[in-house]
């Protein structure tokens, strides 16, 4: 069986150092992948979740995501 590649580019992937790359999916842990960008991410991190997923979109998941009150400013 082949393993699956990272749905994340380089530049993201370091945010995510203890989780098994291969089994990260973007339907499946979507708020996830979005909560870990907006707490721990650079805005070169940020820019690439912009390119996923619209404004509109983003502010309805982070709206429902336990996020920090300085990631919620953002």
């Amino acid at each position: 069986m082949r393993k699956k590649t990272s749905i994340l580019p380089k530049s993201v992937v370091k945010y995510f150092w203890g989780d098994d790359l291969s089994d990260l999916d973007w339907l499946k842990h979507q708020d996830y992948i979005i909560q870990t960008i907006l707490e721990k991410g650079d805005p070169k991190a940020a820019k690439w979740l912009m390119r996923k997923i619209s404004k509109k979109k983003l502010k309805a998941v982070a709206s429902r995501l336990r996020l920090k009150a300085k990631s919620k400013n953002f």
